[in-house]
């Protein structure tokens, strides 16, 4: 009965989680296929993928420090509320302005129309950020791989859903009943919200996180965890390689399908997600999740190397399919390790800190590459030099240049993986994974039993403060010795 409480919120939250994903994904979904369909511009749509991780990489470590300071649930509240509110301006502006208005990239309303719907997707990164530590909160250590997986698969039927919606919503209704069906769920999710319970104390004020913006705080839990902060830069780096492909994935995809056929193939293809959550979710990420990380990597550049190697709709939707079979592992393999290593008081921020280095590197390829494309590498592969120099790879067809791109990103994908296995701080993270203690989250969620002050029982003033006093105490790590576990000590009351 104690984990029946924990497992309860648990499902909640993730049903929730769905919702939500699915709102904010079929709006920007929709956003890009409409911008590509009215405009044909490479350009405009690196620019929107850009913007949008370039607000999460600004906005990410504010919200790591938010979610560390309060109740994971009052933190989803206000990820939804905001979102909403969001969708609802941007609808304001859809009503009071003609669609010319909003397609024109030389003016300002294309930017705010679009800013406002990025932010209330942006926004979703912080329920994003509060999930990743209520896995921590809620699910037993051994178990914390297969509900990462849980939490890809969730994702992963999001996109699927979203990626069939968006297209058939775009081509067959437009984007005005686009945004009133996305205002609408996103009601359903805040409403659904209030009705879940997530048992949780108060987390206990950092006398040492003066601003929101707590830096200081969030590489002190990093340096604790020897390794870490090369994980990160690793996966900032995979990211920085990634923007390629969102960058280029949608008008490679819209030459080979119209937008109706081309949600369809994505929706096939985001399958991936659920067969790569589910084979997390059933069989875990082994003994060490790190080695599993870049194993899984290598196969991914290479899969992103050959899947454009000829213009056959069958071998990029199969090959899409395969690449996204693999993120789920490498994304749950990072938050189990962030989860078993950072101090519990503190993973918000490690993870805002990661979701923020690692956003920052997909804008800077996506705004580089999308122009280069357009400009550049398209043109050039048109022409008769660049089709006799490259054709014997390439073969022939209209997208070559985005296909010659995303070859060679493939490319060092897999040599930076490679690299990465004989470095020191691969041994070291590997070695206190293994090693490092089990967390100490507080008694309310260890048991299982909602936070009294969550159900109502703590009246203000004294006696919250009070019940705060006689909860447990969770004390970061003191510096570790170099190349060993940090030693925490036990929580005392």
């Amino acid at each position: 009965m104690e984990r029946t409480a924990a497992k309860t919120a648990f499902a909640n939250v993730l049903i929730n989680t769905l919702i939500a994903n699915v709102t904010t994904s079929f709006l920007w979904f929709a956003l890009t296929f409409w911008v590509y369909i009215e405009t044909q511009s490479v350009l405009a749509t690196g620019i929107i993928g850009g913007a949008y991780m370039l607000l999460v990489a600004f906005f990410a470590m504010v919200f790591g420090t938010i979610v560390d300071r309060h109740r994971k649930h009052t933190v989803m509240v206000l990820s939804s509320l905001i979102s909403a509110g969001a969708f609802l301006v941007a609808g304001a502006l859809y009503l009071s302005q003609p669609e010319a208005s909003l397609l024109d990239l030389g003016g300002p309303w294309f930017w705010l129309f679009s800013g406002v719907i990025l932010f209330g997707g942006v926004i979703e990164q912080l329920r994003n950020i509060a999930l990743s530590t209520t896995v921590t909160l809620l699910v037993e250590e051994e178990k914390r791989a297969n509900a990462n997986g849980l939490v890809g698969t969730v994702q992963g039927l999001a996109f699927l859903v979203t990626s069939v919606f968006s297209g058939l919503s775009i081509g067959f209704l437009g984007m005005g009943w686009t945004l009133a069906i996305a205002i609408v769920a996103m009601a359903l999710t805040f409403a659904h919200l209030l009705f879940i319970r997530i048992p949780e104390g108060m987390p206990e004020p950092d006398p040492n996180a003066s601003s929101a913006l707590d830096f200081r705080g969030s590489v002190t839990a990093i340096r604790q965890a020897p390794g870490l902060f090369a994980l990160i830069i690793f996966s900032t780096f995979n990211n920085l390689i990634g923007g390629v492909y969102m960058a280029l994935m949608d008008p490679y995809g819209l030459t080979l399908f119209d937008a109706q056929m081309w949600g369809f193939a994505l929706a096939f293809a985001s399958t991936g997600f659920l067969i790569g959550g589910g084979l997390v979710a059933k069989f875990g990420l082994g003994e060490k999740p790190m080695r599993t990380l870049l194993a899984i990597v290598i196969v991914m550049g290479l899969l992103g190397s050959v899947f454009m190697l000829r213009e056959w709709w069958p071998l990029y939707v199969v090959g899409m399919w395969l690449y996204m079979v693999l993120i789920p592992p490498i994304e749950a393999a990072e938050q189990t390790i962030i989860q078993k290593v950072v101090p519990f008081t503190r993973q918000g921020r490690v993870f805002g800190v990661a979701a923020a280095m690692e956003a920052a590197a997909a804008p800077v390829t996506a705004f580089l590459i999308a122009p280069i494309a357009e400009f550049l590498i398209i043109p050039y592969m048109s022409t008769a030099d660049g089709q006799r120099q490259w054709g014997w790879l390439l073969g022939e067809g209209e997208a070559r240049g985005i296909a010659l791109i995303c070859f060679f990103a493939g490319l060092i994908m897999v040599v930076a993986a490679l690299l990465a296995f004989f470095t020191r701080s691969y041994r070291q993270l590997t070695d206190l994974y293994a090693h490092a203690p089990a967390q100490e989250v507080g008694e309310g969620a260890e048991t299982g039993e909602p936070d009294e002050a969550q159900a109502g029982d703590v009246q203000a003033g004294e006696q919250a403060t009070d019940a705060a006093a006689d909860r447990p105490r969770v004390f970061e790590a003191p510096p570790p010795v170099r190349g060993q576990a940090p030693d925490f000590p036990e929580p005392r009351r």
